[in-house]
């Protein structure tokens, strides 16, 4: 069972343009995200998918400079953009992440993995069913025939948020939550603003090399100014970029 990691990426946001790129830690974002893809176990091919717009030509160009598969299709309809991930590079199933999550965990992309593979009769496997993850870990599998089941019919916000139709109707499609414990869903991790990126920044400076999910929620566990940094932060909606 071939699985594939497609990473969602664009420039145009509306809070923070061109954050996929902006330099973390001395490395742009996308890479880390690339990266963690990369270094998880099961995951058969790394993939950005990105939109036909022209100002993610960047986005594409840089993917691949990385070395890996880029994929360009609809800026709004991202379900569609992963359906054609899937076209373009057969699989059985993808993970699916997001570019504004730099500090994903590796092992957590390959648990999901692992999980689907013992249980592969599940259309839709993720950490974010039952949510103790921070914001910004959070890992998703869908298998491909879902998918295309759900790109028949879907529209408006399913296209948008990709998987919102595969959890959103479980009389429909199977459905398998990943836990974690100690559960950390308080804590926020992904970038969306300039005080996303502050806070980021000082998260990273303070890991001083160290990953995985435990190390950051270690860290901001022990530092209450970097939680603060970014509190008040709305959490954005996929159709926010």
């Amino acid at each position: 069972m071939r699985i594939n990691a497609v990473v969602q990426a664009r420039t145009g946001s509306t809070r923070l343009p061109g954050k996929v790129l902006r330099e973390l830690g001395g490395r742009p974002v996308l890479d880390r995200v690339v990266d963690a893809a990369r270094a998880a176990h099961g995951i058969d091919d790394v993939l950005v998918a990105t939109s036909t717009a022209a100002g993610d030509d960047a986005v594409a160009e840089h993917a691949a400079a990385l070395g890996v598969g880029v994929v360009r299709g609809s800026e709004d309809d991202v379900l569609s953009r992963f359906v054609q991930a899937a076209d373009e590079h057969p699989c059985d199933a993808v993970v699916r992440l997001t570019a504004d999550c730099p500090l994903l965990d590796p092992d957590l992309v390959g648990l999901v993995a692992a999980t689907w593979r013992s249980a592969p009769e599940h259309d839709y496997v993720a950490t974010t069913l039952v949510r103790t993850l921070p914001r910004g870990l959070d890992v998703e599998l869908a298998t491909v025939p879902a998918l295309r089941a759900l790109d028949a019919g879907a529209t408006g916000y399913d296209r948008v948020h990709v998987t919102s139709g595969l959890y959103g109707d479980p009389g429909r499609f199977r459905c398998l939550g990943v836990v974690v414990a100690p559960a950390a869903d308080d804590l926020r991790v992904t970038l969306d603003t300039p005080d996303d990126l502050h806070a980021l920044q000082g998260l990273v400076e303070a890991l001083d090399g160290r990953t995985g999910w435990r190390s950051v929620v270690s860290v901001l566990r022990s530092r209450p100014d970097l939680v603060e940094r970014n509190a008040h932060v709305r959490q954005k909606s996929l159709a926010e970029g």
